[in-house]
């Protein structure tokens, strides 16, 4: 991976909510942050405007919610057209990764940590954009 894309904003697109991360490749390893209110899928631009000036991410990793045999669904769609507006908004390459388990997988964490089941209340959509972020980051580093 270039040193270009060393910053990175990872997305776990939902209608209700947005999970967001941020992390470095350099690492391999990203952090949660505070996950976005989203309206039928469409987001406060103004907030994801003051993350990106915030952050200075050199790309976006969102993740893409395949069916399990790897066809696309219509969050698959939609997940697209919200990483097609981030390179449009802010003019910087945005990348989908596959994302099939990453809620389950987030999931799964919080309760190993001990954490409520309780998932409306205590989100995990910025674990599950941790895992994207983390899982790009990875395969990355393998190519």
């Amino acid at each position: 991976m270039s040193t270009e894309m060393n910053t990175c904003l990872g997305f776990d697109f939902g209608t209700r909510r947005i999970g967001v991360a941020i992390g470095r490749s350099l690492l391999g390893t990203a952090s949660p942050l505070t996950p976005l209110a989203a309206r039928d899928g469409i987001p406060s631009w103004s907030e994801i405007e003051a993350l990106v000036d915030e952050w200075k991410p050199d790309a976006f990793v969102v993740g893409l919610p395949l069916n399990m045999d790897g066809s696309t669904s219509e969050m698959s769609l939609r997940a697209t057209k919200f990483g097609k507006r981030l390179q449009g908004r802010f003019n910087k390459p945005y990348f989908m990764m596959d994302e099939r388990l990453s809620s389950h997988e987030a999931k799964g964490y919080v309760i190993d940590q001990g954490g409520d089941r309780d998932f409306g209340r205590n989100s995990v959509d910025g674990i599950a954009a941790v895992l994207i972020l983390e899982s790009w980051f990875a395969q990355q580093a393998e190519s």
